[in-house]
């Protein structure tokens, strides 16, 4: 459901004057957005791994609010208009147009960080707690107020599309996260109702241990964008790359999607000794090729059009630009279901630092790709984008296969907090 949220803002924005730049602020607002929130993005893994009893709640509890403070803090930092005009004319280089698009829509995501971060914490408890149909509930309330908001700004304002994207985007996310801790109240009081583990009290330290590789992961991961957004704003037809990789990113996303939450759920059902490890295992390969064939059924069909012109509202130029990069990434929804589950087994074992290797190499992978392609063949920044995306995927759960396959024979220690 969260899938639906990009291509029904970039429908929007699509249709409001002067589709191309707001587009292609939108994309570059939104990459910011999600580099300074990575860190908090796997609060949700931890909430569901580590909230086993009162003291672990409340000191995991107190963990997420100072997280959510500095990233916060670092949102109104790239707001200051010396550091914005760094970052956007000297490094990116965005043309004016776009630059002062960007900063509107950045500011009006201000909340968004915070509120990730918040919601996620408390999505975790339901999932430790096996509530997962309400997580589902909070998707529903934050894609209905995401909705609202977009149309009525659409239909009774006269705003800019990047900022019509960026409000609704806020507005659904801070509905959902204030839903979220509603829905958790019963599993949060029979938290504090819980006697403590006296043979291996969580302790802050322990917390920061377990949590370090995870978020440096997240981090690397998501930093990735705002790297990519640099590159192509140097490359053959910047803006028009700019314009469609967030259209064509939502597309995926849709299909990729199904995959990302089966992390949680391998860490929820594997258990202990990991007993369950094969169905989780054969689930995941149906659950790859079913998604991927989704994505390749609209990219080498007629739907692309239909998708891209009619749905989304680009023009034939844009839609045109789209089509290759949508084909290109086929693979990833496959490797995204893989992904998670890889790291799913190793986040279960309290194993943790493999993850951020991998990460490094698939991050390493993708500006190294996209330079060369860039740069090395002046091939066109879209369309080199989803080359390098795959290729650092590939190269990124390549190798995890060892550390997991070793997870499951059984080859490692259970480190206490995760090394």
């Amino acid at each position: 459901m969260m899938a639906v949220e990009g291509p029904f803002l970039a429908a929007v924005i699509a249709r409001l004057p002067d589709p191309k730049f707001n587009l292609a602020a939108w994309g570059v607002a939104f990459a910011f957005a999600i580099l300074v929130e990575a860190p908090i993005i796997m609060i949700m893994s931890a909430s569901t791994a580590l909230a086993e009893d009162a003291a672990s709640f409340l000191k995991l509890r107190n963990f997420t609010y100072v997280l959510n403070a500095i990233i916060t803090a670092a949102m109104t930092l790239v707001l200051v208009p010396p550091v914005f005009d760094f970052i956007i004319e000297d490094l990116i280089g965005l043309p004016d147009e776009v630059a002062h698009l960007t900063y509107g829509a950045l500011f009006l995501l201000l909340p968004w960080p915070g509120a990730i971060g918040y919601r996620r914490f408390f999505q975790g408890l339901l999932i430790r707690d096996s509530r997962t149909r309400l997580v589902a509930y909070g998707t529903v309330i934050r894609l209905s107020f995401m909705a609202a908001t977009a149309l009525v700004l659409y239909t009774q304002f006269s705003l800019a599309g990047a900022y019509v994207g960026a409000a609704a985007l806020s507005a659904g996310v801070c509905a959902e996260a204030l839903a979220s801790r509603l829905m958790a109240r019963g599993t949060v009081r029979r938290l504090l109702e819980s006697a403590r583990d006296e043979n291996e009290p969580l302790t802050y330290r322990r917390i920061a241990v377990f949590y370090y590789p995870l978020a440096l992961t997240s981090t690397l991961a998501l930093a990735v964008h705002p790297m990519v957004t640099f590159m192509l704003g140097r490359a053959r037809f910047p803006v028009e790359s700019l314009a469609v990789l967030p259209v064509v990113n939502s597309l995926s996303f849709i299909f990729r999607a199904l995959g990302l939450s089966y992390q949680e759920v391998a860490i929820a059902l594997l258990a202990k000794n990991r007993e369950h490890v094969k169905q989780l295992g054969r689930f995941a390969l149906w659950l790859g090729l079913a998604s991927s064939l989704g994505l390749a059924l609209v990219g080498f069909s007629p739907l692309a059009h239909v998708w891209f012109e009619t749905v989304s509202g680009l023009s034939r130029e844009l839609a045109d630009f789209a089509i290759t990069p949508t084909q290109i990434m086929v693979l990833l929804p496959a490797t995204s279901v893989l992904l998670s589950l890889q790291r799913g087994i190793l986040v279960q074992d309290r194993f943790t630092r493999p993850i951020t290797w991998a990460t490094v190499i698939e991050v390493g992978g993708i500006v190294l790709v996209l330079l060369a392609l860039t740069r090395g063949l002046d091939m066109i920044g879209a369309t080199a984008a989803a080359i390098a995306f795959v290729a650092g995927r590939l190269a990124g759960s390549g190798y995890l296969v060892a550390p997991s396959l070793s997870v499951l024979r059984g080859r490692t220690e259970r480190a206490p907090a995760g090394v």
